[in-house]
């Protein structure tokens, strides 16, 4: 505890999110988001970004949490968008963290401190100023829902192996946006989520663009909080119509196809084509990817 809170001196913190509805979520991860085992020196400022809410989420905030610096949009911004929004607005202060934070991820007490101790311990111990990654599990099931990845050695279909959180720290390829410790040296060398991506794919090409730059990505030991997997492949499951499996592709929610060819051509290389028709694939013939799935999860693989 000592060394945490020597740790927590002299920081300061911008916690950036993003949100559309879901006015109760947004208000229980703010409320612990404020409620945090910090030194009272080590100070977090939050920045969101709403999207045009309908649910009075806007007005909530304003009311509960009249010190956060909101920022109203309309519904046409998603989640790449907005956080890139909030993220401009917050770097104009130099904090020496920025803190991505999804609006439906409520944090454990010791979340940040946590994040702060393994930034400081493999930043002393290991020389790297690298990007921290929280985890997060389901809060009923108690099962991994989002932190960081591993990409298959062979990128076998472009696959990510979730990297289950240990009692060490663990490096990893990329990662899930939820809960993530961004440090000014790592911002200053990587830069914002690029304006290339809507909904998905940001944080993952966020992830792998710091990997290009040799900066490496640190799981936080233990969980960081909870968050329900609401990331269903809808326009992959065969239980959906073609029809509305090629709408929700389409789709800013889904996986626009001009932004997976960007992405795949920006870190697939020559492979890039084979990406694209595996998409394609598996808009048109899911069942073949689910039984392949359920034979990589019986042989022991995690999905």
């Amino acid at each position: 505890m000592h060394e945490t809170r020597q740790i927590a001196k002299r920081i300061s913190i911008a916690a950036l999110l993003t949100c559309h509805n879901r006015m109760e979520k947004t208000i229980t991860c703010l409320d612990l988001l404020f409620n945090q085992e910090l030194d009272e020196t080590c100070h977090v400022t939050v920045y969101v970004v709403d999207a045009g809410s309908t649910d009075g989420t806007a007005q909530a905030i304003k009311k509960k949490f009249p010190h956060v610096r909101l920022f109203c949009g309309n519904d046409s911004l998603y989640w790449c968008d907005g956080m890139r929004y909030a993220w401009s607005m917050a770097m104009e202060k130099n904090y020496d963290f920025y803190l991505w934070l999804n609006n439906d991820t409520f944090l454990f007490s010791d979340a940040i401190q946590r994040l702060l101790k393994t930034a400081h311990e493999t930043r002393e111990r290991k020389g790297d100023d690298g990007i921290i990654v929280g985890s997060c599990l389901d809060p009923e099931t108690g099962q991994y829902t989002y932190g960081g990845k591993f990409l298959t050695k062979k990128r076998q279909l472009l696959r990510f192996y979730d990297v289950i959180p240990s009692e060490e720290s663990q490096r990893c390829d990329t990662f899930n946006g939820n809960c993530v410790l961004v440090s000014r040296n790592v911002f200053q060398s990587v830069g914002n989520i690029s304006p290339d991506f809507t909904q998905v794919i940001g944080d993952i090409e966020y992830g792998l663009r710091a990997k290009s730059k040799g900066i490496n990505s640190w799981i936080v030991p233990g969980y960081a909080g909870t968050c329900v997997d609401d990331s269903k492949l809808s326009w992959g499951n065969s239980a959906v119509r073609l029809k509305e499996r090629l709408h929700i592709l389409h789709s800013p929610k889904g996986l626009p196809p001009r932004e997976w060819m960007i992405f795949t051509r920006r870190y697939m290389g020559i492979w890039w084509p084979l990406y694209m028709l595996t998409l394609y694939l598996r808009v048109f013939v899911p069942r073949l990817f689910e039984i392949w799935e359920g034979r990589q999860k019986m042989a022991g693989v995690q999905a």
